[in-house]
């Protein structure tokens, strides 16, 4: 067994565990240099935060344990396809790189996944089943004075 496989058997041991302990079926590693960096299930069941999902924890966990949000040296291994919150998430962290065990259409066959929502997110604003509609105060945005500090 390589060490990707030794990674992704760990995310899925977790999720297996998450579900015996009455949690969703999701089990997140992050790895940097052969290291696990931080390991996390889906703890929504826990914390009643629909954001606590298993990459997300994890990526809290990593940046807590590496001082930085930057993650970019880490390889992220998911039971499932990362939803799009996650995936969000990842990108944002820096990842280059991420696995996952199980598609989200196989997940969302037994009720636990979110494949609708990617086709969703790609509809106009318009069109999706979340209304997001865009309110612009008078005003300036606060965008121009937070990269003035970034360059001072």
């Amino acid at each position: 067994m390589d060490r990707h496989e030794e990674y992704m058997a760990e995310a899925v041991r977790i999720a297996r565990a998450n579900v015996a302990e009455g949690g969703t079926p999701y089990g997140a590693v992050i790895v940097r240099d052969g290291t696990v960096v931080a390991t996390a299930p889906n703890t929504v069941h826990l914390s009643k935060d629909a954001t606590d999902h298993a990459e997300m924890v994890a990526i809290h966990k990593a940046s807590q344990a590496l001082g930085r949000k930057n993650l970019s040296d880490c390889v992220m291994y998911a039971s499932g396809r990362p939803c799009p919150m996650c995936h969000a998430a990842m990108r944002l962290a820096g990842f280059k790189e991420g696995y996952f065990a199980f598609s989200a259409e196989e997940a969302q066959e037994c009720g636990a996944g979110s494949a609708d929502i990617y086709a969703e997110l790609c509809r106009p604003l318009d069109q999706q089943p979340m209304r997001l509609k865009q309110i612009r105060p008078e005003g300036a945005s606060p965008y121009p004075e937070w990269e003035a500090r970034q360059k001072g």
